[in-house]
C-alpha cells in the first residue's frame, strides 16, 4: 500500500508555472532565478540528461533551490518519446506495440505494458522524477499528422482507455504521478502543434464518443482524481472556433471539465510551441492559459530571461489548485 500525499505541502507561495533548464548543470543565473521565483515544478528534457548520477545530483539540487519535493516532471513515453536513453537507460516499445497486442491477447498484452510501465517507472524513481508526461489517450487517426503515430495505443476508445488505465495505476502504485495527454484528443489533427495551430472540425456528437472517450473513462475510475491532465493546443471549431483548448475557457469548462468529468490538476501544454505564436507574449499566453482554467502553465525552451518574464508577471497556485493538490490518498496496489 502507498501513501500519496500529492504536492500542495509548502507550495502555498508557488508559481503556477513548470520551468525549464538550459542544460546538465545548472547556471548561476538558474540558480538565482529559480531560488526566489519559487516555480511549482521544473521539467527535464533530454539536454539535462547525461546519465544517471548527473540527473539525481540535478534533481536534488532543485528541490533544494525551491525548498520543497516539488513536482519533477518528464516525457518518457518509450519509443520515439524518451528523455533518458541507452546507454544508461533502457529503450522502451513504443505504445502501439501494447495497443497490437491487445487485439489479439488483452491479458497478455496488459501483462507485458505492466511489466514495461514499472520499469519506466523504476528508472524515474531512482533518478527522483515523480511525474511523467505519459500516457497518451490520443486515438490514432489514419491520415492524420504523424505527430502522434505510434505513440497512441490504438484506433479504438474503449483499448485506449483500458491500456490507458494500466499505465496509470501502475505509474501510481510506483509513486509516479502521470499526466494523460493531450486531453481532450489530438489524434485527428493534421497539424503538428509544435509547428502550427491544429483545426479539427469534427461534429460534437463524433468526438464525444470517440476522442474524448478515453479521457472521460480515466476520470470516472477509481484514480480519476490523482492523474494529471495536459491540454491540447488545438481549436476544435465546433466547440470554440477562435482559441485553442489551452486558452479557451469554453473547451476547459464545457468539455474537460463537466463532459469529461476530469477533476484533476490540469496542465497546458508547452506556451512555446508554435500553435500559441499569435496569442500574445509569453506571459500573456500563459496568463491566458491559467485565466481560461488550467491550473499550471508550462515553459520547455530553458530559456532564463523568458522565464524571468513569468516569474514577474504570473500568480501563484490558485486557491482551487491548491485544493487539488491537497488530496491524501490511500490506495491497494492495483491489478492491470
Amino acid at each position: 500500500m502507498l501513501l500519496n500525499k500529492g504536492f500542495a505541502y509548502g507550495a502555498k507561495d508557488a508559481l503556477s508555472c513548470i520551468f525549464s533548464l538550459s542544460g546538465t548543470c545548472l547556471s548561476e543565473a538558474e540558480i538565482d532565478l529559480f531560488k526566489n521565483a519559487n516555480p511549482f515544478g521544473f521539467i527535464l528534457f533530454q539536454r539535462n540528461c547525461e546519465n544517471p548520477k548527473q540527473v539525481k545530483s540535478l534533481i536534488n539540487s532543485l528541490k533544494e533551490l525551491v525548498g520543497r519535493d516539488c513536482p519533477i516532471l518528464i516525457d518518457q513515453e518509450g519509443g520515439r518519446v524518451q528523455r533518458f536513453k541507452p546507454p544508461y537507460w533502457r529503450e522502451y516499445k513504443p505504445m502501439r506495440f501494447f495497443g497490437d497486442a491487445y487485439k489479439s491477447n488483452p491479458c497478455s498484452a496488459l501483462e507485458d505494458l505492466r511489466f514495461e510501465t514499472l520499469r519506466i517507472a523504476g528508472d524515474l524513481v531512482e533518478a527522483g522524477v515523480n511525474v511523467n508526461c505519459s500516457p497518451v489517450l490520443d486515438l490514432f487517426f489514419k491520415g492524420a499528422h504523424d505527430i502522434i503515430g505510434d505513440r497512441a495505443f490504438s484506433d479504438d476508445p474503449k483499448e485506449v482507455a483500458r491500456l490507458g488505465l494500466s499505465v496509470c495505476r501502475n505509474f501510481l502504485n510506483s509513486g509516479i504521478t502521470p499526466i494523460i495527454k493531450h486531453i481532450p484528443g489530438h489524434g485527428r489533427a493534421h497539424d503538428d502543434s509544435h509547428l502550427e495551430l491544429p483545426y479539427v472540425f469534427a461534429d460534437i456528437e463524433d468526438l464525444y464518443v470517440t476522442d474524448f472517450a478515453p479521457f472521460r473513462d480515466i476520470a470516472a475510475s477509481d484514480i480519476g482524481k490523482e492523474v494529471w491532465a495536459m491540454s491540447a493546443h488545438i481549436v476544435y471549431e465546433k466547440i470554440d472556433n477562435e482559441l485553442p483548448v489551452s486558452l479557451s475557457s469554453v473547451a476547459i469548462d464545457n468539455v474537460i471539465r463537466k463532459n469529461i468529468g476530469f477533476e484533476g490538476v490540469l496542465i497546458c501544454d508547452d506556451l512555446d510551441m508554435k500553435a500559441l505564436d499569435k496569442y500574445g507574449s509569453l506571459s500573456e499566453k500563459a496568463n491566458k492559459a491559467l485565466g481560461a482554467g488550467c491550473d499550471l502553465a508550462l515553459y520547455c525552451a530553458g530559456e532564463v530571461d523568458k522565464m524571468k518574464e513569468l516569474a514577474q508577471n504570473l500568480p501563484n497556485l490558485s486557491a482551487k489548485t491548491l485544493k487539488r493538490l491537497e488530496k491524501i490518498n490511500v490506495f491497494d496496489d492495483m491489478a492491470v
